[in-house]
This record gives structure tokens, C-alpha cells and sequence, in this order.
């Protein structure tokens, strides 16, 4: 959200304009998830909510997107008492990355679109250039770090991140002509057969 939205939410009838940001937000989502084409006007008419004051609190698609998206506030994927194995630690951690992934790929695949737009001075926002995905992979894979050291660590977090997310689904389901189930085993493989790889490279 930006920080003109958060002010006027911030500012004066807190609760109200909550209520009114919530169902923006919420009618933002469920437009998404039946397939309509998501602007900031549509998703007023959708909440019964006057376009004029859809704008003082989403001045523009992206900041919209951005609060509509699913927030995933975990801190870590894993159980509380993860295994040892990081082989095995790494499938868990992917497993619950594509559950919410294939649960919003609608949304996924928006946010996905409007990464790829020339970067706007509000880019960050954006929930793919959030880095989740990359603090679950790192604590998923802790235990390598003294064979691969922090920056092989690093380069194989990273490698794993670009062939599980939402960009390898699309090329896999829409250009490869796999099903999605098919598509997050060949991700699941290919992660593992990074780490196989890594370790290998590292001794």
C-alpha cells in the first residue's frame, strides 16, 4: 500500500475507512478469482463504493493489487520440529510455497504481469519482489551452509527460487503443456536436483 493510501486510511474515522479499504480489497479479490479484467474503477462498482473514494485509497492498480494480494506473514514453512535432512527440508518448504501458489495463481499470475512493467517508483510494493520466498528456501536449507558457504548458499537459494515460483509455472503449464499437478513435480525435481548439484560443486 502506499504511503498516501496509508495516511488517509490513518487519518480521521479509522474504523470506517477500514471497512471501506476491507471491501475494496475484498471485492479486488474476488474479481481476480473469477477472472475479470481487475481495475480500480471496476472493483468500486464491484463494492458498491464511489470511484472517487476508491482512489484515496488505491490511487492506481498496482497499489490496489498489492493490498488485494494474499498475505502470507509466516515467517517459516517448516514444522516445529523440522528434519535434519535438507533434502527433505527443501520439499517441505515447496510443497507449502505451490499450495499457495496454485490456491491464488490468478492473483499470482496479475502480480507476475505487473512485475515485468517498466519499474515504477512504487515497485517494491509488489509481493514477488518481497523476497518470502527466498527467507523460507534460505532457513530451509541452513544446514548446507557449511559445505557451500554463505555465498554458494546464496547462488543455490536463488536457482532454486527461479525454477519453483509462479514464472516456471506459467512456461511449464502454458508453453511446455504440462498439468499443474505435473508441473510442481518436474519444480520439486529440479530444486532437489539443484541441491544434489550444489553439494557435489561444494565436495
Amino acid at each position: 500500500m502506499t504511503s498516501m493510501s496509508t495516511a488517509y486510511v490513518q487519518s480521521g474515522r479509522t474504523a470506517q475507512k477500514q471497512r471501506t479499504r476491507n471491501a475494496l480489497i475484498a471485492a479486488a479479490r474476488e474479481l481476480v478469482a473469477a477472472g475479470e479484467r481487475l481495475t480500480v474503477e471496476a472493483t468500486a462498482d464491484a463494492a458498491s463504493i464511489s470511484r472517487t473514494t476508491a482512489y484515496r485509497y488505491f490511487p492506481n492498480l498496482r497499489s490496489l493489487l498489492a493490498a488485494a494480494h494474499p498475505s502470507t506473514d509466516v515467517s517459516s514453512l517448516l514444522p516445529p520440529d523440522p528434519p535434519e535432512d535438507p533434502a527433505e527440508r527443501l520439499d517441505l518448504v515447496i510443497r507449502g510455497i505451490h499450495r499457495v501458489l496454485l490456491d491464488d495463481e490468478a492473483q499470482q499470475r496479475t502480480m507476475l504481469r505487473l512485475s515485468l512493467e517498466p519499474t515504477p517508483h512504487d515497485a517494491d510494493d509488489l509481493p514477488l519482489r518481497q523476497g518470502r520466498a527466498i527467507a523460507w528456501l534460505t532457513e530451509a536449507l541452513e544446514p548446507v551452509r557449511p559445505t557451500t558457504g554463505d555465498d554458494g548458499l546464496r547462488r543455490l537459494v536463488l536457482s532454486i527460487r527461479s525454477a519453483i515460483g509462479i514464472e516456471a509455472l506459467v512456461w511449464l503449464v502454458d508453453v511446455a503443456g504440462l498439468s499443474r499437478r505435473s508441473a510442481t513435480e518436474q519444480m520439486r525435481w529440479t530444486a532437489q536436483a539443484l541441491l544434489r548439484g550444489a553439494l557435489h560443486e561444494s565436495g
